[in-house]
């Protein structure tokens, strides 16, 4: 910690436990002290730390071959585009690294297919997104962010954007009509907003009036895909077939950076050589990785287990506020989840309450002042979910 104070960038707030060991749904510090990770990186170990089938995968393709650059064929590429292909019911795919170049990938895509197939003037594109949105922290996505931390001082920002309330439809009803807009970038739950799950039928009349304003359908499953709601993407839930679908986090059950774009031909095939690209994008560590990472969501059927546990970890939650009014309420869906605390967001209660789990043996981290997330592995089980669920109980009585 030290270290990382003198030579680091203060960049981070961690909670203070230096881990180095992982397993499952535990990690375990230095000092040898062992904890449930109700973090997973983010939704990025949605498979569980160092699962053994996706940790051999990066193990035996890195003593083969690490990198290529696109400038050449590699021969897991290919197999690893195809099967992205079929497993989203999308026909292409342009892979990158970190979630935020995925969004990016997704802004440039966008906007050329609005000059080049819809046919708005050069340079007049508007993309609409939400406000209260996380989608990184490049200039051009902190160009149409509301949180302060992430925009202060950081201008000129990059214009083109729209915002407008998230679950509001007759919001982006309004705006869509305008003929310089090209898109619609959503995440189908707000994660670093408080995990705010939009109301029943929202994303679908998004979609809708999309289609009939021939404006692209955007999703950002980077943080709420792969099985972490409860359906292998969260759009699921509504039926939705995006026209452009990012990925990231546990498309690599997080032992690896692997992200990816997918969109139909008629979407994809506006990009040319040279106009985009990534040096480690496509390498072959992270196509081999990413297909064993899906393998595993789908083989140890994981979106149907995530399902069935967070309805139990949040049916005990609400137990919990019923007994301490320090517990406000609980929202989310699958194992993508927050506990609101009774306390304003300019208090440190959600930050104590967190250090005081990490004491008793689980880690979370707070977001927005006064919400918790609770987001574990995928492949906990109900009796780690129980003792958990005491440990959290035990916690909120001591506030």
């Amino acid at each position: 910690m030290d270290l990382e104070k003198q030579f680091g960038a203060n960049n981070y707030h961690p909670i203070p436990a230096v881990l180095q060991k992982g397993k499952g749904v535990y990690v375990w510090d230095t000092e040898g002290k062992k904890y449930f990770d109700f973090l997973a990186a983010y939704s990025a170990v949605n498979q569980g730390h160092c699962h053994p089938r996706i940790v051999a995968a990066l193990q035996k393709q890195s003593e083969e071959l690490t990198l290529t650059s696109r400038a050449f064929y590699n021969d897991k590429l290919g197999p690893f585009m195809s099967f992205l292909s079929h497993y989203f019911g999308l026909e292409k795919v342009l892979p990158m690294n970190t979630g935020a170049e995925g969004v990016e990938t997704a802004i440039k895509l966008c906007r050329k297919w609005g000059y080049e197939v819809k046919g708005i003037n050069k340079n007049k594109s508007k993309i609409v997104v939400c406000e209260n949105n996380f989608h990184g922290r490049t200039t051009t996505i902190i160009s149409f962010s509301n949180d302060k931390d992430a925009t202060e001082n950081f201008g000129p920002f990059t214009e083109g954007f729209v915002k407008i309330p998230y679950s509001n439809v007759s919001a982006l009803e309004k705006v869509v009509k305008d003929p310089e807009v090209v898109g619609f970038l959503v995440e189908p739950i707000q994660g670093e907003a408080g995990v705010y799950v939009p109301d029943d039928g929202y994303l679908k009349t998004c979609f809708e009036l999309c289609k009939s304003n021939n404006v692209l359908f955007i999703a950002d499953e980077i943080q709420t895909g792969l099985a972490r709601t409860g359906k292998r993407l969260a759009i699921d839930y509504e039926n939705i077939k995006p026209d452009i679908l990012i990925l990231g986090k546990a498309l690599s059950g997080g032992v690896y950076p692997v992200s990816a774009v997918l969109a139909d031909a008629c979407i994809m095939d506006v990009i040319k050589p040279g106009q985009h690209g990534s040096t480690y994008g496509g390498n072959p560590i992270a196509a081999r990785v990413s297909i064993e990472a899906l393998k595993v969501i789908e083989e140890e059927k994981l979106s149907d287990h995530s399902y069935k546990m967070g309805a139990f970890l949040r049916s005990g939650l609400d137990n919990i506020s019923k007994k301490n009014n320090i517990l406000n309420f609980v929202r989310g869906k699958g194992l993508m989840n927050a506990m609101i605390i009774n306390d304003t967001p300019q208090s440190d209660t959600a930050w104590n309450i967190c250090l005081a789990l990490k004491n008793k043996g689980l880690l979370a981290k707070p977001t927005h002042g006064n919400i918790i997330r609770l987001s574990p592995p995928l492949v906990i089980t109900k009796p780690q979910l129980e003792e958990a669920l005491n440990i959290i109980s035990d916690v909120l009585k001591s506030f």
